[in-house]
């Protein structure tokens, strides 16, 4: 069996090789157990499971297990991916719901450490085989690694430790998350991008607005497919997927940063589309009616690669959580995670870009300077929130002073590294009377000052427009309101509770389990299942957050998330985030990273 058993041909290709000799391996009998010690593919757990009398035919002969797994791929490409996102998102948070319930964290799920798209997985003992049963829902099309017919046949369950069946579990979620997607991809190209009507309908300027480059994203969503998938044929327990991760995020995942550009004036032209064209609109209407769409909108199926770069980034956050510390796994783990995440920063700005520019002109156009003009227009600013505020009339000590003008609306423009005051004036304009850099602003809460002066506070200008000192007493409408205005104008004021960069473990958390769209600049989009690290909180309803897996800040309403109470979860997920996010280059090159050539 050692010697000619390891012909792994799947497809008409050589998987691995045709003979043990072939492979220069060097073969060691101890207990009945043989070591492979120079397989370039063998993962050390791999290794030791080849015995000299294997009584896993099926965990090394991979013809049978690599038509299986295309029958399987095909099987997941029945979920469209905007479902199965969905699904394992939910399952996911009811998974931490069941983590937070406990006391030790140890006894739950490895689901508790990811943000997973696969159906969680229960910690057993080592003697028994591992069992999913947690969530199972009888309906689901969910399959997992160990769920394979093959894998729970060659027995490699009882002898694989549980920390490697999770990492197992978090790399084949890698592969059959990309073939849902690839489904849905491929059918917003056939279904909806090649209709003949549709085609009739749209010019071309209006056809490549609307679609872009979804084509070279398919295009590239398909090698990487294939290339996951012939590395799970390889063999059973998969050898590694970061490095692949890896090799297509430096060399073809720039078409996702092509394709999210465009996602400003993709919107705009769907929605000016929908206005001018009726038969569009109807033919889109009946498009989404087919029950290929499984009642899914046309606009799902547009913001697909955005969603899938973002989601990929925090898979391979999740196979980093798993494997071994200070191993080549994990370096080249680090190493697709930094790569993702460069294109998802490249993404971001690409689609921030285009709005802020607009953005920009717009208010320039608004603003009328009682004071010496300051440009507004710069390609490195941008605004960050904008408002109207009560500003206190008369000197400081007026604060008892009993008079219905005690207060006079202002309109303050925040950008990135200015501050406009104004006061609006007729005609949707703004006069602007003073203005001061971001970084000479310092705030002030004034506290128990009675009920005319809550939510007040005092903005000082250390250097204004006249070159001088200035401070302005000012009256939000809320309490959130007046501590998101604190926290803008202020940034490194410091918050209620300590940030993530602080690593002290006791900081509150929270789950996302409603998403949340942003509506204004100092808001936070959220997703769901994001946990974020709570810094500030208010009595109605508003909490500033950082979220863990990218560090972005904003602020979101309460009712979007649930508390966890649990603080070893919370210790667990903040460890998690510093060795997701550890950045030492050189610590990192001694680990032995791959030669990526």
């Amino acid at each position: 069996f050692v010697s000619s058993s390891i012909i792994e041909t799947g497809k008409g290709n050589s998987r691995i090789l045709s003979s043990m000799s072939k492979a220069n391996h060097e073969v060691h009998t101890k207990t009945n157990l043989v070591t492979v010690a120079s397989c370039p593919k063998a993962s050390p757990v791999q290794c030791e499971l080849m015995q000299s009398n294997c009584p896993f035919p099926h965990y090394f002969s991979t013809t049978l297990f690599s038509c299986n797994l295309s029958y399987l791929l095909c099987s997941f490409l029945g979920l469209l991916y905007q479902e199965y996102r969905d699904k394992s998102t939910r399952e996911e948070i009811e998974t931490r719901r069941l983590q937070d319930s406990q006391t030790d964290p140890e006894e739950t799920s490895p689901s508790e450490e990811t943000p997973s798209e696969a159906e969680p997985t229960s910690t057993i003992e080592n003697k028994a085989p591992p069992q999913i049963n947690l969530l199972r829902n009888s309906n689901s099309r969910f399959n997992l690694w160990q769920d394979l017919p093959e894998v729970q046949s060659s027995g490699v369950l009882s002898i694989l430790q549980p920390d490697e069946i999770k990492l197992q579990e978090a790399m084949f979620e890698l592969v059959t998350s990309e073939a849902s997607y690839y489904k849905s991809l491929n059918l917003l190209v056939s279904h909806f991008m090649e209709n003949e009507r549709l085609k009739k309908i749209l010019h071309q300027s209006e056809a490549h607005i609307l679609f872009s480059n979804v084509l070279d994203v398919m295009a590239v969503s398909e090698r990487f497919l294939l290339d996951l998938e012939q590395r799970v044929e390889e063999n059973i327990v998969i050898s590694d997927v970061c490095d692949i991760v890896y090799q297509h995020t430096v060399n073809h995942f720039s078409v996702y940063i092509t394709y999210v550009s465009n996602q400003t004036y993709q919107e705009r032209a769907y929605k000016q589309l929908l206005q001018d064209k009726p038969a569009f609109r109807e033919v889109i209407s009946q498009l989404e009616l087919d029950p290929k769409c499984k009642g899914l909108s046309f606009s799902s199926f547009l913001i697909l690669p955005f969603q899938r770069i973002t989601r990929l980034k925090l898979l391979v956050q999740n196979i980093l959580k798993k494997v071994e510390e200070k191993s080549d796994r994990e370096s080249t783990a680090l190493d697709a995670h930094k790569e993702l995440e460069t294109v998802v920063k490249a993404c971001n700005e690409g689609v921030r870009k285009m709005s802020r520019t607009e953005q920009m002109i717009s208010i320039q156009k608004k603003l009328e300077f009682k004071i010496k003009s300051v440009p507004i227009i710069s390609h490195s600013r941008w605004l960050l929130k904008q408002g109207e505020l009560q500003q206190m009339n008369g000197p400081k000590t007026s604060r008892t002073l009993r008079t219905k003008k005690l207060f006079r609306e202002i309109y303050l423009f925040l950008f990135n590294d200015l501050l406009v005051i104004c006061r609006q004036i007729p005609g949707d304009k703004y006069q602007v009377f003073d203005s001061a850099p971001r970084g000479l602003l310092r705030v002030e809460e004034l506290e128990d000052q009675g009920q005319s002066l809550a939510n007040v506070f005092i903005l000082r200008l250390l250097e204004n427009a006249d070159d001088r000192e200035a401070s302005y007493m000012l009256k939000a409408s809320s309490q959130s309101e007046m501590k998101r205005w604190m926290i803008s104008l202020a940034p490194n004021r410091r918050t209620k509770f300590v940030s993530f960069t602080s690593r002290l473990v006791d900081c509150p958390q929270i789950q996302c389990v409603h998403p949340y769209v942003a509506q204004q600049p100092d808001e936070l989009s959220l997703e769901l299942a994001d946990v974020l690290n709570i810094l500030d909180k208010t009595d109605d309803g508003w909490i500033f957050g950082e979220r863990l897996h990218d560090q972005e800040r904003g602020w979101f309403p309460s009712s979007m998330g649930e508390e966890i109470l649990n603080p070893k979860i919370r210790a667990q997920n903040l460890k998690e985030c510093f060795r997701v996010h550890k950045s030492d280059d050189s610590q990192r090159r001694k680990l032995g990273s791959r030669n990526r050539q």
